[in-house]
């Protein structure tokens, strides 16, 4: 069987470990030979091996992603998984640490919208998933080689950027403010390959403030902690975007952490763009919240102590 056109190792797996699962599971001998496998055996276990290998291979080629030990450890036909479009064809992208896919059905809208739209604004609260997901498909989209560089940004500091007072160089300054981008990568890249990208200049990771100027071709950036840029800032950002880029937008609009007189630029970004096709607006809310169980009572607790005052303020 040809494999032409997919990389081996997302077949395969580190060490061949995908290979040696799926021989214990169909009871088969998987001989690599260049682009193609050869499948040994019992004639009714090559069939049904042979089947289940076809529809992985037109899988990957069609930019799917599959974590197949994840699916062979579950015992169910991982052929039959793929083609039927079940679990496995919602994965965003398998690493060697998780499978990364959408969890709730918000979650699955903002994959589908990543998928579908150059420009994504996701706004939903904290523990939402917003920026993970949204640096799994650019790395996906890298991997893909759908672009050719992935650029992360946020605001440096949450009011206004002003570096000056901090200590150390000014990398020792930012590195605090985008850790949450490092800590996402730290899940999807493994360290080495980390040091190759940043070197290479394929991943930047970069405070907002710096993308003055630019224009981004043929990559995927985004935009993180929206809600904490001005009005002049998304406009900026937003500008910047070049030839084959897409651009992803996230943030909790309830945690805006602007001088009290500068407006939101994400809050004020809706009424702008939200009927310009090729953009769309994503919302999450607490029922999309995947981190600890508490994080989304904790959630709903606060919009209704909020909803609370805000009513008692106005008597």
């Amino acid at each position: 069987m040809g494999i032409e056109g997919i990389d081996p190792l997302d077949l395969y797996g580190h060490n061949d470990a995908n290979l040696v699962a799926f021989e214990k599971r169909y009871g088969v001998n998987l001989v690599a030979r260049g682009e193609s496998i050869v499948v040994e055996g019992d004639a009714g276990h090559v069939e049904q091996a042979c089947q289940a290998l076809y529809n992985i291979v037109s899988h990957l080629r069609r930019g799917g992603e599959i974590d197949l030990n994840h699916l062979l450890r579950s015992g169910r036909d991982v052929g039959e998984e793929v083609a039927g479009g079940g679990e496995s064809s919602r994965v965003l992208l398998s690493t060697r640490k998780a499978l990364i896919r959408p969890r709730s059905t918000g979650q699955q809208r903002y994959v589908t919208a990543m998928e579908q739209q150059d420009i994504v604004f996701c706004i939903g609260p904290a523990g939402t998933g917003k920026t993970y997901l949204a640096v799994a498909a650019a790395v996906a989209a890298l991997k893909r080689r759908e672009i050719s560089h992935i650029v992360l940004t946020r605001p440096a500091v949450e009011a206004g950027e002003s570096l000056g007072f901090l200590p150390g160089d000014i990398q020792e300054k930012v590195d605090p403010y985008l850790r949450p981008l490092y800590d996402a990568l730290d899940d999807m890249v493994p360290p080495e390959r980390m040091r190759q990208l940043v070197d290479s200049r394929t991943l930047e990771i970069v405070p907002l403030a710096f993308m003055r100027g630019r224009t981004l071709n043929n990559a995927f950036v985004i935009l993180d902690e929206a809600q904490n840029t001005s009005v002049s800032q998304m406009k900026m950002f937003l500008t910047r975007l070049g030839a084959n880029a897409r651009a992803v937008i996230t943030g909790d609009i309830t945690q805006v952490d602007l001088p009290t007189n500068t407006p939101s630029g994400l809050i004020q970004i809706q009424d702008i763009l939200s009927h310009v096709e090729g953009i769309e607006f994503v919302y999450l809310t607490e029922r999309d919240v995947v981190r600890h169980p508490l994080v989304q009572q904790i959630i709903k607790a606060y919009e209704t102590y909020e909803n609370k005052t805000t009513v008692n303020g106005g008597k």
